[in-house]
């Protein structure tokens, strides 16, 4: 069943643009960027603690190194989230892939862009036949 979720289109700078959506994690609303080439959904190692309770903040060290986000290589963690919400789709226990993203958040900061939580990446774009349609500023996902 396909369903459509709003997305804003943030203009950066001059002639760029992102993609944003709001999804919730554990039923909190986060601002998440779209990026078709990133492999993973990651999250903010630093905005993350707001969306688990202490019980549930246990990084664990991911043994391989991620790429990508201005670097060649980052050391990344993983939590489990007990849930991530994205339009109607809820996915549930989901493994999270953290990583340090506030050199990112500085930089939309310093052009007056709201700071995100996570990069909506290939692995969730690709298990749920996502498109993006430009025009009616829509993701739209199979479900």
């Amino acid at each position: 069943m396909l369903r459509k979720i709003p997305i804003t289109i943030i203009p950066i700078e001059d002639d760029g643009f992102h993609l944003m959506l709001e999804i919730l994690i554990n039923h909190q609303i986060a601002n998440l960027i779209i990026d078709t080439g990133a492999s993973r959904t990651v999250f903010d190692s630093n905005r993350i603690m707001k969306f688990v309770s202490d019980e549930n903040s246990e990084f664990e060290k991911n043994e391989k190194l991620s790429t990508g986000l201005g670097t060649n290589s980052l050391e990344s963690q993983a939590i489990e989230l007990d849930s991530i919400k994205i339009g109607e789709l809820e996915i549930e226990k989901y493994k999270a892939v953290i990583l340090d993203m506030s050199h990112i958040n500085q930089t939309y900061s310093g052009i007056n862009i709201p700071e995100i939580d996570g990069v909506l990446g290939g692995d969730l774009l690709k298990k749920y036949n996502a498109e993006i349609s430009y025009r009616s500023k829509l993701l739209v996902i199979n479900i």
